[in-house]
């Protein structure tokens, strides 16, 4: 047997269908937990992404550049998932795959997707809660709290087409990003697999619904403090785009299209394409192998 410490992407296919199994198969308390975990680890990233790159991001002439540091931070929070173990919507949105392949039940996939976005948001409000009470967000003479506020009214500021396809974007990064690492047999591998699709989605401004879980809330949070609120005032952070920031936009005009275009994004074009593409072929090759040998 050849000795090789990757899978092929027929072999990834049928190894992320079976991690959906296995996912499934998880009670609800353990699910729920290394779903929390999952959020504070997304939610990690986006805090330690914004504290590298705040004073980049807060002008507009190194607004890339402060996206691309941001980039080269934020994929901590993935490989931390998938290393350490936890349970994170937009890469289990891949069990697709393993319903169309009559696996998993649709009922089954839902109930773990319920309960993984629940732990997860609650994992990511937690961070941004300890966040906003260390007082981190005074640093640099306020301005990370500004750029924290500035982020999310972004955010909530963007029409339902803009999350939708943002989302979609994004987690079909993501999830190959995921999709990669499991073709890696070594953690080296699996680690470099993940930085740089996460590089990539950070870099280009994409939307994560976990991420946002974070971002968002910490800018609710931030901006009832009104040393952090003046700062982002002094961005361009207007009045009225300031009331536009709570938890109704947060849930209603962000979280509701880029959580359906993530599905679109990491369900579709990677976990169903692939099931398609290696999957469908294989197990229509041998039903018709079978057939033959009947005869």
């Amino acid at each position: 047997m050849e000795n090789r410490n990757f899978l092929t992407p027929a072999e990834i296919a049928e190894a992320t269908i079976q991690a959906g199994i296995n996912k499934v198969k998880l009670s609800r308390r353990n699910m729920f937990i290394l779903a929390i975990l999952a959020g504070v680890f997304i939610g990690f990233a986006g805090e330690g992404s914004n504290m590298a790159a705040f004073n980049l991001l807060a002008k507009a002439e190194t607004f890339g550049l402060g996206r691309a540091l941001a980039g080269a931070i934020f994929g901590t929070g993935l490989m931390l998932v998938v290393i350490c173990g936890g349970e994170l919507f937009t890469g289990n949105t891949m069990m697709i795959a393993g319903v169309l392949d009559k696996r998993i039940t649709a009922t089954a996939m839902l109930k773990n997707w319920i309960i993984v976005y629940l732990g997860n948001l609650v994992g990511a409000v937690f961070l941004a809660y300890m966040m906003t009470q260390s007082g981190l967000f005074n640093s640099g003479a306020n301005m990370l709290g500004a750029v924290t506020i500035k982020i999310a009214t972004a955010k909530v500021g963007l029409s339902f087409m803009q999350a939708f396809y943002l989302g979609i974007m994004c987690n079909w990064l993501v999830c190959l990003a995921v999709w990669m690492a499991t073709g890696s047999k070594d953690i080296v591998g699996k680690l470099l697999a993940i930085f740089f699709p996460i590089w990539l989605f950070i870099t280009s401004g994409f939307e994560h619904s976990v991420a946002n879980m974070y971002y968002i809330p910490a800018g609710i949070m931030a901006k009832g403090t009104k040393a952090w609120a003046d700062a982002a005032m002094a961005l361009g952070v207007t009045p009225e785009i300031l009331g536009n920031l709570n938890w109704g936009s947060f849930f209603i005009k962000n979280l509701l299209p880029v959580t359906l275009g993530n599905i679109v994004g990491g369900g579709i074009f990677v976990g169903a394409v692939y099931w398609y593409v290696y999957i469908k072929k294989e197990n229509a090759s041998k039903a018709a192998k079978k057939g033959e040998s009947t005869t």
